[in-house]
């Protein structure tokens, strides 16, 4: 890991949320895929007003890229995989992607490019923590294009009575998490994130994915969780906590499912002026809520960040365009 590092948080007080923003140095990290188990060096470059968050395969060559948007997701089993869909070399593919999709988020970064020279962006410690460390040592740049956000108009809801998410109106980003397992050890549980606090790196980065111990043998059997640890997530065994350290949070888990829902989200390519409520969703139903919105031309507009200039819905930069037009 190599950059200078900065005090992101003193000098993010003289930033601003009306422009674009990416990083002002390039930075790198190694680490291990959660699911593939395979050692992944990863590199997070500044990238041009516009860019928005694109990822580049280093080992299948310079053109094998995918632009982070919805409409590029191709699987949502117990993460986030994108692609390209072209045929030639049977397409490029990066999955995993939701952590570190929530740490650009959360720190309010929308262009940067990501090289990794593996189909798997590495797990680190489960969490968006070490992401966060990566940007904050990086730095942020200001850039001199203001920036625009998906303004949500109506109430779009998906899901049934076992499991639901809505989004609605409102004038910024806010979201409630709630879920409810039969273990005791999870239980139910609920967490409130609004981004106009703040609180993202310090109050919702550092909570890890978990699972239960009865699930890790099927899901290895699937060809999932190859490379996971007690090192990278939370694991729940019959009698209680596996992980010797305990938890991060006393609602750890409700706090990694809005973190995996931020990232997730944030595949609509811009910032969401909306409340996001689910209960029980996963990925899938992370994707099928954006994708209902997105679908939907009435339910959203294209606004500036500072909600004083709303915008045409089809006058989006071009990076912007494909989420648009995706469907779950």
């Amino acid at each position: 890991m190599s950059s200078e590092v900065v005090d992101y948080k003193m000098e993010s007080s003289i930033l601003t949320m009306n422009f674009e923003r990416t990083l002002k140095a390039p930075i790198h990290c190694t680490g291990t895929g959660l699911h593939s188990n395979a050692k992944v060096s990863l590199t997070l470059l500044p990238a041009p007003p516009g860019t928005g968050v694109l990822f580049r395969r280093t080992d299948l060559g310079p053109e094998a890229e995918i632009q982070a948007i919805h409409g590029n997701v191709t699987d949502s089993r117990l993460c986030t995989t994108i692609g390209n869909g072209k045929s030639n070399g049977g397409g490029v593919s990066v999955s995993t992607i939701e952590h570190l999709m929530a740490a650009f988020a959360g720190c309010g970064v929308e262009n940067v490019i990501v090289e990794l020279d593996g189909a798997e962006v590495p797990i680190m410690d489960g969490s968006a923590a070490p992401f966060v460390f990566l940007i904050e040592c990086a730095g942020i740049a200001e850039q001199n294009t203001p920036r625009r956000a998906i303004q949500v108009l109506k109430e779009i809801s998906v899901g049934n009575e076992d499991r639901w998410a809505s989004i609605t109106p409102s004038d910024h980003f806010s979201l409630r998490c709630e879920i409810a397992y039969d273990n005791g050890a999870i239980g139910a549980q609920s967490y409130d994130y609004d981004s106009r606090d703040g609180s993202f790196a310090d109050e919702m980065s550092r909570a890890r994915t978990f699972c239960l111990e009865s699930d890790v043998e099927e899901m290895r059997a699937a060809g999932l969780a190859l490379g996971g640890s007690l090192d990278n997530a939370v694991v729940i065994g019959e009698h209680g906590l596996l992980n010797e350290d305990g938890l991060r949070y006393d609602t750890e888990f409700a706090r990694h499912k809005a973190l995996d829902c931020i990232g997730d989200l944030s595949l609509a390519g811009a910032p969401l002026m909306a409340h996001v409520h689910s209960f029980c969703a996963g990925h899938a139903m992370n994707h099928q809520l954006l994708g209902a919105l997105l679908d939907d031309s009435d339910a959203w507009r294209w606004i500036d960040m500072d909600a004083q200039s709303p915008n045409r819905r089809n006058a989006a930069p071009q990076v912007h365009h494909a989420a648009a037009a995706a469907s779950a």
